[in-house]
């Protein structure tokens, strides 16, 4: 199976609240560079050796766990993981000092290797404490497989030892069922949302006609027809029972710009060029007009040449009159006319203040 390369966002990533293994890229090598701080702003990032690190996790988001060395068993909940640190991320788990702060105090994690997993509360008559909290001391696994629906490794899990041990059980496997993920609930729907009644609603009527051209096709309606259609949907359409437009509907929303129908249009062109010519040959040879058939031929050419030009030339004006050049060129005529107006009126209108040595011209 190939991987991907390993970045440094996924490594900053790397904590999930999945509990399944959809992939091995944890146990790739990562490179000393993204482990630096060059700033107090980056973050600490810790990560195992890659032969220590974990290939099949079995100590899940959702979990319950106790921690070695913790006389008091204080069941914790598995909040997330960290695959490329082999660390375990609990819930509710605070420092002494820190739950009266006011502040949000941050999750804790533990090594992997101090996590035993909670199997649940078993009767002990013997004893005087009839019910305890059994944990596993070893697990056990099935073979993993490859689920190719849900694209993640999935396997089974057992306890083989307990703490304590369970005497009825003694030598058997306890099965232990993963966490149930649970599915976020949908939020009721506000003020922009669409209810459910109104997605399932049925707002389409198929065309009483066959879209192919096997079938009578109908007319298509006029403007006033449709307009009359659109505005008064109550009325009977003089047109038909059938939907007005879904016959076009086809052709509207295929793609005109793919290769097979570029190719089409192509060889239509060059058909009717070749059409075109074959016309300008025979109306040459029919009149030769005491010319041979090699000059008819060759005159027919130049002129189909001048007609190829004059309708090259007459698509080229379509294009820049289609795209808008015409109305700018217009534009910017009429700016230029009412520039050249302006500064006539402000020339005419000029009066000059009477100031010294001024000379008014004799009339010639």
């Amino acid at each position: 199976m190939s991987y991907t390369p390993f970045t440094r966002r996924q490594l900053l990533n790397a904590a999930t609240t999945k509990p399944w293994t959809t992939s091995f890229k944890h146990l790739l090598p990562i490179p000393r560079k993204w482990l630096k701080r060059t700033s107090i702003r980056d973050p600490v990032i810790k990560a195992a050796r890659p032969h220590d690190r974990i290939k099949y996790w079995n100590i899940v988001p959702g979990d319950q766990i106790r921690l070695l060395g913790d006389k008091s068993n204080t069941l914790h909940e598995v909040l997330s993981i960290n695959r490329i640190s082999n660390r375990v991320f609990v819930k509710g788990a605070v420092n002494a000092g820190e739950e009266n702060s006011g502040k949000i105090p941050p999750s804790k994690n533990y090594h992997y290797s101090r996590c035993q997993l909670f199997i649940g509360n078993y009767e002990f008559p013997h004893l005087e404490q009839q019910t305890l909290p059994v944990f596993a001391q070893r697990l056990g696994t099935t073979k993993p497989f490859w689920n190719s629906f849900f694209h993640r490794f999935e396997w089974d899990r057992f306890a083989t030892k307990t703490i304590p041990v369970i005497s009825h059980m003694r030598g058997q496997r306890i099965p232990l069922s993963w966490p149930k993920v649970e599915k976020p609930s949908p939020p009721d729907p506000g003020l922009y949302d669409t209810t459910k009644e109104e997605v399932v609603k049925v707002t389409y009527s198929p065309p009483t006609f066959h879209p192919t051209l096997k079938t009578l096709v109908p007319r298509p309606p006029s403007e006033d027809e449709y307009l009359t259609a659109l505005y008064n949907p109550d009325t009977q359409p003089a047109f038909g029972e059938s939907p007005h437009v879904e016959m076009y509907l086809t052709k509207e929303l295929s793609n005109p710009h793919s290769r097979a129908k570029k190719l089409k249009r192509w060889k239509e062109h060059q058909f009717s060029k070749r059409e075109l010519l074959k016309e300008f040959t025979e109306k040459e040879l029919h009149n030769l007009n005491g010319r041979t058939a090699r000059e008819a031929k060759a005159e027919a050419a130049f002129k189909w040449r001048e007609q190829m030009e004059a309708e090259k030339e007459a698509t080229r004006k379509m294009r820049w009159k289609d795209r808008g050049e015409e109305a700018k060129l217009t534009r910017k005529k009429a700016r230029k006319a009412k520039k050249e107006m302006k500064q006539r009126q402000r020339l005419t209108q000029l009066v000059l203040r009477e100031e010294a040595n001024q000379v008014v011209p004799e009339a010639s």
